[in-house]
């Protein structure tokens, strides 16, 4: 059998594994990054994602390290405060609004936020320009086999791949995390996401809104202006049935309950394009490494969209990562190295997965006394000064720049 070399070999191209691709292929290892779907990289093909995803600052040191941030930046839109809103009463009217700002900590904005589709399109022109990267769509990894020296990796288009790493980016049902026989725990809710794009009349200042009531968080992003309005990106997360009715709601029905539970902060919202619905659970693998094989991204780790930290715990795993494979590139997927990878990265991944799992079970809480507990617990945090600007540090995670 012949095989293709490479140094490393990338299992899923959504924006996690297209991401790895470059800052690897940038730093000067052979990649191959393969993928089952072809990517869509139109906002206005019929499965494009519409949504949107909020990148912290530690994101921007790894995207510019990979050749990707000067690509990103002009479409970015910035998260200079983030705004925490509850609307538990009886009415969906604010109760209590805190502001945690950037300015507070950094003289950076918390993040920038830009859409799924247009990332994927970016990262693959960056990928063009990597010699050292091939990206194989429509191609999934299909059986493994390691030795202690490297990987081989069969492909679903008859080749095969032989690489001294594996990087598992293919996502919650992971294949490669599967073969590997690693064991995962899911926490599941009855709940989902529908995510869709806005305008408003009131200007968003570049605040991220994050509005709790009964059910779980409606969150509005900031993104770029469109046709000189204002524009957000908005993930609402509900119990399943309450979604699949909005997912079901004429367009002028649906503008109508968005508006409610918005608690009128922006004006009345006017849908732009199409709504979409994604499930919600968490989930966190019981190691991230198996032998040559280091698991990454949603085949490690999955939490609700809360606080924009989702792709960046992923974000934060390639970074460790990276760092470990630059420090002695002859390492590379050792068991020294991915033993370190694993120590380095899960107790922190428990800890957020374990945290955010907490917010989210607040957020849906229905019982007032909960959701009063909820509230006063948000003015607290708020109200003092040195455990707010602890709170922000926590969230931004480690290597702030």
């Amino acid at each position: 059998m012949i095989f293709r070399e490479a140094d490393i070999l990338i299992s899923g191209g959504g924006v996690a594994g297209l991401t790895a691709a470059c800052a690897f292929g940038a730093a000067g290892f052979s990649v191959i990054c393969v993928d089952p779907a072809p990517p869509v990289i139109n906002e206005a093909a019929s499965n494009a994602d519409l949504r949107t995803t909020a990148f912290l600052q530690p994101a921007r040191r790894l995207f510019q390290a990979a050749g990707l941030w000067d690509r990103l930046a002009p479409y970015a839109a910035a998260l200079q405060i983030m705004r925490i809103v509850d609307a538990g009463g009886k009415s969906y009217e604010a109760r209590d609004i805190a502001d945690f700002n950037a300015s507070d900590i950094s003289d950076t904005p918390f993040g920038w936020n830009l859409p799924n589709w247009l990332l994927r399109r970016e990262m693959l022109a960056r990928i063009a320009e990597l010699p050292n990267v091939a990206f194989l769509p429509a191609t999934a990894t299909a059986h493994l086999t390691t030795r202690t020296t490297e990987a081989r990796i069969a492909l679903t288009d008859g080749t095969s791949v032989r690489a001294r790493l594996l990087i598992a980016a293919d996502g919650r049902g992971s294949n490669i995390r599967e073969q590997c026989n690693i064991g995962v725990k899911t926490w599941r809710y009855g709940q989902k996401a529908l995510a869709f794009s806005v305008n408003h009349p009131i200007p968003h200042q570049n605040i991220s809104t994050e509005i709790h009531r009964t059910g779980g968080p409606f969150t509005l992003v900031p993104m770029p202006d469109l046709n000189g309005q204002p524009r957000s990106a908005i993930v609402w997360m509900e119990r399943g049935g309450r979604i699949e009715e909005l997912q079901n709601l004429s367009v002028a029905a649906f503008e109508a309950e968005i508006y409610e539970r918005s608690a009128h902060l922006f004006g009345p919202l006017t849908l732009i394009g199409r709504r979409t619905v994604w499930p919600i659970i968490s989930q966190l693998a019981e190691r991230l490494n198996g032998q040559r094989v280091a698991l990454i991204a949603e085949a490690a780790h999955v939490v609700p969209p809360i606080g924009a930290q989702g792709l960046n715990m992923s974000l934060a795993d390639m970074t460790t990562l990276l760092d470990l494979a630059l420090a002695d590139p002859g390492d590379l997927g050792s068991a020294t190295m991915l033993e370190k990878y694993h120590h380095s990265r899960w107790p922190e991944i428990k800890a957020r997965v374990t945290g955010i799992d907490l917010l989210n079970r607040s957020s849906m809480a229905e019982n007032p006394m909960l959701r009063d507990i909820r509230r006063y617990g948000l003015k607290a945090l708020h109200g003092i000064a040195p455990l707010r600007k602890t709170l922000m540090r926590a969230g931004l995670g480690a290597g702030q720049n």
